[in-house]
């Protein structure tokens, strides 16, 4: 087992440079929201509706784990700005369905353009195999981190 301290450092490497990327993200994204004036929560809010089209008040709460209060203040805050419709959802009058404006989905992605060129030209550089690698990797990552928000949110004593 000569490998076993290689593969154990590379893990620690790999542990690492996962912490750092994470926090350069985090780091990025507070950028963006104050370029473009809003709150991070804001911006989350508003790629999650970028990505799915609609979705009720409750899925915005879910997704940026705020309470619904929260997100209530945060949705009439967009809809004042002109960055989001809400309307009752016709099949159950209590809800409302958000939705981004599509005129203003170019704002949004417009501070990320450079940086997505840039991991685009980052990937082509990857075999087929890599980035089969990669797209296995971020959807473990994701499994993990959902599993953990859940029993955060459920108060979970272990925690």
């Amino acid at each position: 087992m000569s490998h076993e301290p290689a593969r154990a450092s590379a893990i620690a490497d790999l542990m690492r440079a996962g912490r750092e990327t994470s926090r350069l993200s985090t780091v990025f994204r507070y950028a963006i929201a104050e370029r473009l004036g809003l709150t991070v929560s804001d911006l989350e809010c508003l790629d999650y509706l970028a990505e799915i089209g609609s979705a009720t008040a409750g899925q915005v709460a879910e997704r940026t784990n705020l309470t619904t209060g929260a997100v209530t203040s945060m949705l009439r805050r967009l809809q004042q700005a002109g960055y989001v419709t809400a309307e009752r959802d016709p099949a159950d009058r209590r809800r409302m369905i958000v939705t981004l404006r599509p005129e203003r989905a170019a704002e949004l992605e417009r501070p990320y353009e450079r940086f997505a060129e840039q991991a685009k030209q980052l990937v082509e550089g990857y075999s087929g195999e890599e980035v089969m690698l990669l797209v296995r990797h971020y959807g473990r990552m994701q499994a993990i981190y959902l599993a953990e928000l859940d029993r955060l949110r459920n108060h979970d004593p272990a925690q």
